[in-house]
């Protein structure tokens, strides 16, 4: 069994670098892991032309089809995702607003392997839970659009840098056992 552990940040070694990271090792036991970063695909805005709800295909051609078929690869798929203005980071947007071609709600639609499970590990600066509750939304929406089950998330508050989550590394493991 595969999974994909997507750090939803553009940078490719901060927190939510080493967020991957860290889950990734800890999934290497169970699974045959494969991180990515938004960063490292090229993806267009959608323009909201909406030829994709009569067609199941974007009209455009780039980076978003390329992760598609990572997705498509995997059975576990893992977004880390740190906060943005309280909200996932505008890459992970784009590419979220890309996938519209395999939205449920409409038809015909594109469609993911059945049994895909997902998981959400989120992360910000502040002390606020909330806030990671946003983000943690904002990727079960789009999981559920999908038809990935959602199985789990984790909210990690007053994370800063990778120094500030080095020691929330057992609080990882410990999600990572559910996984």
């Amino acid at each position: 069994m595969k999974a994909l552990i997507i750090n939803c940040s553009p940078v490719r070694d901060g927190a939510t670098a080493e967020l991957a990271s860290i889950i990734s090792g800890e999934l290497s036991r169970k699974y045959e892991t494969k991180i990515v970063c938004i960063d490292d695909y090229d993806i267009a805005f959608c323009r909201g032309c909406r030829s994709c709800q009569n067609t199941a295909k974007c009209i455009m051609t780039d980076g978003a089809q390329q992760l598609m078929a990572e997705f498509e690869d995997a059975d576990v798929i893992v977004c880390s995702a740190p906060s943005y203005w309280a909200d996932v980071p505008g890459q992970f947007k784009a590419f979220i607003d890309r996938c519209t071609p395999y939205s449920n709600t409409h038809e015909p639609h594109a469609s993911l392997s059945a049994g895909k499970k997902g998981y959400a590990v989120v992360l910000r600066t502040g002390p606020n839970m909330k806030e990671c509750e946003r983000l943690i939304q904002t990727i079960e929406h789009f999981y559920g659009h999908l038809e990935i089950q959602c199985c789990s998330s984790l909210g990690l508050c007053s994370v800063e840098n990778r120094e500030a989550l080095l020691p929330r590394a057992q609080e990882l493991r410990e999600f990572c056992k559910g996984i």
